[in-house]
């Protein structure tokens, strides 16, 4: 539709401009205001449902501490040693990892909403089981199973977003989703705070009500989702007739298509065998060890900053608090610029100069190092939007966009694994030096990943070798 409208203004103007450039205009109005209308569907339901997710995935960590002082934490009364709550974290990282890939197969099968609600519904009823559970075995399982279930949701999401925006307008989109986890971990905190009161009420201990409490809104909130979450531009019926051209118009080179077929062999080929991708994977290990031990960990360290007991809960909601404004403003400065690469850069080094502050202050230097612990977290969250957004945008194939954004979040997963030993119980005393600098100085490889990477389609771009599908590489 845009194309056709632009051809007729060149045939009504053909010898003047002001006439071409005020429907122009008008063009670019009509689409402003179909996005807005798609935002106003899609982001806050997909930040909602991620909310959750993250809720459900993290409060693992707080349930840990929870009433530790009077022995009704989890571990003690499941009878948990601390390397066997480290075995049910690396488990569930385990089964997201091997489920990733063909979940996202199946939310283009299925459709997105379909496929979407049934996850949440299945994590819900997972999280709300650990409410039950009496030993390590039973908190592991249930932990693969939630693994299993919440998998497909971040990869799923970034590839459902193709659908309905371009490349410059993902970043942002993918932010205000990915930030709703930072809001998690604020709520997560002061929900558990305010649980820890309810410690004994009808004889269950406070960790397991909080397990229930926020299992259920999954369960629940899976409902709307199913009759809620728009598909894809051609089949939603809030659009009319020309706002679905207008969207697959504007979507044509720059998005997947809802009525496409499943991807075929072809392009899984051509996404496997795209090498320059691989950079791209290996730069998102590197961000996920932070992003896995700050999710888990971040009650423990704050614990071990001289803050105890239901405090300790209390003091993690500023640190995420910080790290969703600031993720939002990079992702918006990001797209704005059209620079991923530069900012992913600039917020990686802020992240790792956090962490290794953490790592040489005194252990006893609490308000400095709960200081670096905001600046670590806000860095570490902040650079993850671009650098999704800098991969969708240098895909050759539609087709094979679920592929590759499953590929993606698939290799941080051995990331999300080591992020799970690196801040050891025997060090809380120490200040966890061996979690800050492995998180230091991973963060300063991804930092060093991105200056290649950008000098590296810099350098393509400028010879005007283009990628396979015509188009030049985005920074």
């Amino acid at each position: 539709m845009a194309k056709k409208l632009a051809q007729d203004v060149e045939r009504a103007y053909p010898d003047t401009g002001s006439e071409a450039s005020g429907l122009n205009g008008a063009l670019a109005e009509r689409e402003r205001a179909l996005v807005w209308k798609q935002d106003l569907r899609i982001v806050p339901l997909c930040a909602g449902i991620y909310l959750l997710c993250y809720l459900d995935r993290s409060n693992i960590g707080n349930a840990k501490i929870l009433n530790e002082d009077t022995n009704n934490d989890l571990l003690s009364e499941t009878n948990m040693t601390s390397y066997q709550f480290t075995i049910a974290l690396m488990v569930f990282l385990i089964a997201y990892a091997l489920f990733e890939v063909p979940s996202n197969y199946f939310l283009k099968k299925l459709r997105p909403s379909r496929w979407i609600a049934f996850l949440m519904l299945s994590w819900g009823a997972t999280t709300m089981g650990l409410g039950g559970v009496h030993n390590a075995a039973q908190v592991t399982g249930l932990r693969f199973l939630l693994g299993v279930m919440e998998a497909g949701l971040f990869p799923g999401f970034v590839y459902y977003l193709t659908f309905w925006y371009r490349n410059s307008e993902r970043s942002m989109r993918v932010a205000l989703i990915l930030a709703s986890a930072t809001l998690a971990g604020a709520f997560g905190g002061a929900i558990a705070y305010g649980v820890g009161h309810m410690n004994g009420a009808h004889g269950l201990s406070a960790w397991r009500w909080l397990f229930i409490i926020e299992g259920a809104p999954s369960c629940a909130s899976s409902v709307l989702v199913w009759f809620f979450l728009p598909d894809y531009p051609e089949s939603a019926h809030w659009l009319t007739n020309e706002e679905k051209e207008l969207a697959a118009e504007r979507l044509k080179l720059e998005g997947s298509k809802g009525s496409a077929s499943a991807m075929s062999w072809e392009d899984a080929k051509g996404v496997l065998m795209d090498w320059r991708l691989y950079a791209h994977y290996a730069v998102y290990f590197g961000i996920s060890t932070p992003f896995s031990s700050l999710s888990l960990f971040t009650p423990a360290i704050t614990s071990g900053l001289g803050y105890s007991n239901l405090r300790a809960q209390l003091m993690t909601v500023p640190p995420y608090a910080v790290a969703y404004v600031v993720t939002v403003a990079v992702a918006w400065s990001a797209d704005y610029f059209n620079s991923r690469g530069l900012h992913s850069a600039i917020f990686s080094f802020i992240g790792a100069m956090g962490f290794l502050a953490s790592a040489v202050l005194p252990a006893e230097a609490y308000l400095s190092r709960y200081g670096c612990l905001i600046v670590a977290a806000s860095g570490a969250f902040a650079c993850i939007p671009p650098l999704l957004g800098w991969l969708s945008s240098n895909l050759q194939s539609t087709a094979g966009a679920g592929l590759a954004i499953a590929l993606n979040v698939s290799f941080g997963a051995p990331g999300q694994i080591v992020g799970v030993w690196i801040y050891k119980s025997d060090e809380a005393k120490k200040g966890y030096p061996t979690g800050h600098w492995t998180n230091a100085a991973l963060l300063l490889f991804v930092t060093a990943g991105c200056l290649l990477l950008r000098l590296y389609y810099g350098w393509r771009n400028s010879r005007g070798n283009v990628d396979g599908s015509g188009k030049r590489f985005a920074y």
